[in-house]
């Protein structure tokens, strides 16, 4: 382990905050010795590492927010109340504002769940759509991993079919694919699901035209068309820049709920908050004649699992942290700062000959594995991912694997690993957080390791190969490569 240590040991060009100015020091101050203690207890795993010893926490740009000014205000109005708090109606009202749906009045046509966090969300309607059918399918441009769990949780077959064309919305789901299947199993498909912006597929953006044709197709056929709204609004700067310049992202915003039957989404992303989720249905769409009791049903599963219907799960403060936050995300002002940051971040990793994947996404830069070890023996069944995010946790930076690792499946009766199409490693950007000179430490860190590639070892999987979700559960080691 000391030999593989050493790989870590550089010079960085730039330096992270916490190491030239105490006073922004995120947690206590470490060594690598404690680091790597750290590291070998948490068996490699960057969801298992202490985030105490991190030096740029890029695991996740979910609920890893840090709150405005307004929004730290705007929490000390949170009201704590049990039953219909007053923030509830405030975020009713917001939600109406920034989408444009209607959830307040009695000619409401929204319904609106309230949970802790978006996979909770997507657990209650999963919950209600695979409950006594059987051979389901849900298409979608790209399920995130929690989400295909969730779907797969419940009997259901999560199908991701990605349009591979090439230009600026490399997250568009591939229509021809849709049509056809559409066509050939319309009465497995529940509902069709689009991911706005494509996590699985490197965080790239799906244009309003696909959207649109996705919405039209559906519609034909009579199936409910839900969107996975998570980074609704990084996804309409994307439509704006590339698509519709002369739109406005609140007329973009309004145009692409318009087109959905119902949508989930994660207020710990595009919310600007660190916890809440929802489940919103419009009401009278073909989804009820196949569940007529539907809204009755998981109006049920939420008081059951999320307690009162107007908090679900979060506190007052959380809600009013959401209310501002939906406020200001789809402000031009910070979308831009917001992922012109991240596009800068990808530039320099570009310039340092990092394999990225390109054009960047509004939330993270992915670092294409493959072609990082191109020309090494490192095998996709090394997980060289694995390896090259764990020597980072070192120096500081976590990142996280989402390719052969994460995304793959071990079958147990053959012995042998089933790889996804792509393999990435993710560095997400917290919103708010992180200044230029943070984000070029990490790259540089990156770049130490990306010098010495041929000599990164493998890393073997010592438990959880099999199980579902396993990036979060499995421990490694880190061994010379045979």
């Amino acid at each position: 382990m000391a030999d593989f240590t050493k790989l870590t040991d550089f010079t960085p060009k730039h330096q992270h905050r916490a190491y030239v100015n105490s006073a922004v020091r995120f947690h206590t101050p470490c060594t690598k010795e404690d680091r790597l203690a750290a590291a070998i207890k948490a068996g490699w795993n960057v969801f298992q590492f202490p985030s105490k010893y991190t030096v740029g926490d890029f695991l996740s740009d979910s609920g890893t927010t840090t709150p405005t000014i307004e929004q730290l205000a705007a929490s000390l109005l949170g009201d704590e109340a049990y039953g219909t708090n007053w923030g509830y109606e405030q975020l009713l009202e917001q939600f109406e504002k920034t989408f444009g749906i209607t959830l307040l009045g009695n000619n409401a046509e929204w319904e609106i769940f309230l949970f802790h966090q978006c996979r909770a969300a997507e657990h209650a309607l999963f919950t209600q759509i695979g409950r006594g059918k059987k051979g389901l399918v849900i298409p979608s441009n790209g399920h995130f991993d929690t989400t295909h769990a969730n779907i797969e949780m419940n009997g259901i077959e999560a199908l991701d079919i990605v349009s591979k064309q090439d230009g600026k919305f490399l997250g568009n789901m591939n229509l021809n694919k849709l049509y056809r299947l559409l066509a050939n199993k319309k009465k497995k498909v529940p509902l069709v699901y689009c991911t706005i912006t494509n996590n699985t597929m490197a965080g790239q953006p799906v244009s309003l035209n696909n959207i649109a044709n996705i919405s039209d197709a559906c519609k034909t056929i009579g199936k409910p068309f839900f969107l996975d709204a998570c980074r609704f609004a990084e996804n309409a700067w994307f439509i704006k820049e590339n698509e519709f310049p002369t739109s406005t992202i609140e007329e973009i915003t309004r145009e692409t709920f318009s087109r959905c039957d119902g949508f989930t989404i994660s207020l710990k992303k595009d919310g600007l908050a660190n916890m809440g989720g929802a489940l919103c249905v419009k009401k009278g769409t073909v989804l009820f004649d196949k569940y007529p009791d539907i809204l009755d049903n998981l109006r049920d599963h939420q008081i059951c699992t999320e307690a009162h219907p107007t908090y679900g799960g979060m506190s007052g403060r959380d809600i009013m942290i959401v209310v501002e936050g939906l406020k200001t995300v789809i402000t031009q002002e910070y979308l831009d700062s917001r992922i012109l940051q991240v596009r800068a971040f990808g530039d320099y990793l570009n310039e340092l000959g990092i394999p990225v994947v390109k054009p960047f996404g509004g939330h993270a830069v992915y670092i294409d594995v493959d072609k990082f070890f191109e020309g090494t023996t490192m095998k996709r069944e090394d997980f060289g991912g694995i390896s090259l995010t764990a020597l980072l946790l070192l120096n500081g930076p976590r990142l996280c694997e989402l390719g052969a690792f994460a995304f793959g499946t071990y079958d147990q009766k053959t012995g042998k690993e089933k790889f996804p199409p792509f393999n990435y490693v993710r560095i997400a950007i917290p919103r708010n957080k992180y200044e230029i000179e943070d984000l070029f430490y990490a790259a540089d860190c990156i770049k130490n390791l990306y010098d010495k590639r041929n000599e990164l070892p493998r890393a073997v999987c010592t438990y959880g190969k099999e199980k579902t979700l396993r990036h979060f559960k499995a421990r490694f080691e880190l061994q010379e490569r045979k």
